[in-house]
């Protein structure tokens, strides 16, 4: 796939962005659009400062390896929301989500990140497509990721493809944690993602769920900061499948593996399983 690519002076503000996401309820197409959004963006230290509290990473020099994606999330919101991309983005479902860490993210100040979309295939339940993020600087790419995205009710030809299940490692409980009541309003005001299915019982009723859930990035993101130094510092990757909703407030268990080059996670409430997932070493 060609990507048409078009730079932007500054990241796009997020407002309108949303307003455009509100009025746009229906499915009006099936083709992706070819085009990308690249931009320089900078790193602010308070607000890292703030997402690091949120999501429960330490102090440190590097980066966060979930962080790239608030830096790319003004971004990712103008592509979802542009006039020839087909789908709704209220509704959307995030199924997977993958990052590869490619080179240490430590002393990251500026940086540019590009976006776009490929990969439509059929689902059981509609179809599902990979949003592609990338962050560079002047020596490269440092990380990229692919989050997989699930539209209901739209009907494409083929027939869907079972994903590939990793090799079952033993897990043992890691940590323990509540997800308080106001996580999502939280989480929203160091992301900017203002989704209303995270931020309220209200909203979230809105849409069809009896509570607000907590956003998987955010899970995903608590996740890391408690593996901490079981995930090297670069060179890797870590993918996560969202099972059932972490309704809000909650309280879940991780699950992990023995640290090594290549390890599996659960985050279970209960008998409920939230998240499952795997991380391994890149071969050089």
């Amino acid at each position: 796939m060609t990507v048409h690519w078009h730079d932007l002076s500054h990241p796009p503000a997020l407002p309108g962005l949303y307003v455009k996401a509100a009025l746009r309820r229906k499915v009006h197409g099936s083709d992706l659009p070819v085009d990308g959004l690249r931009c320089a963006v900078q790193v602010e230290p308070r607000r890292l400062a703030a997402y690091r509290q949120v999501c429960g990473f330490a102090e440190s020099a590097w980066l966060p390896p979930t962080y790239p994606h608030v830096l790319a999330f003004p971004l990712q919101m103008q592509l979802l929301t542009a006039q020839d991309f087909p789908f709704p983005l209220l509704g959307l479902i995030h199924l997977h989500n993958r990052i590869r860490v490619l080179r240490p993210l430590g002393g990251v100040a500026s940086a540019w990140v590009s976006v776009h979309v490929h990969n439509l295939q059929p689902h059981a339940k509609g179809a599902v497509f990979d949003l592609v993020t990338r962050l560079e600087d002047n020596l490269g790419l440092l990380w990229e990721a692919e989050s997989r995205l699930l539209c209901k009710g739209v009907k494409l030809p083929g027939e869907p493809t079972a994903p590939e299940a990793p090799e079952p490692l033993a897990l043992t409980a890691l940590e323990h944690w509540n997800a308080p009541a106001d996580i999502g309003r939280r989480y929203a005001r160091v992301s900017g993602d203002y989704n209303p299915i995270h931020l309220s019982a209200l909203s979230a009723k809105l849409f069809g769920l009896p509570q607000a859930i907590a956003h998987g990035l955010w899970s995903k993101a608590r996740t890391l900061a408690a593996l901490g130094e079981r995930l090297p510092a670069s060179g890797y990757e870590i993918s996560v499948s969202f099972k059932k909703p972490l309704r809000l407030p909650g309280a879940v268990t991780l699950l992990a593996s023995e640290p090594g080059p290549q390890g599996g996670l659960c985050l279970v409430g209960g008998e409920i399983e939230h998240m499952t997932g795997h991380w391994r070493a890149l071969t050089p």
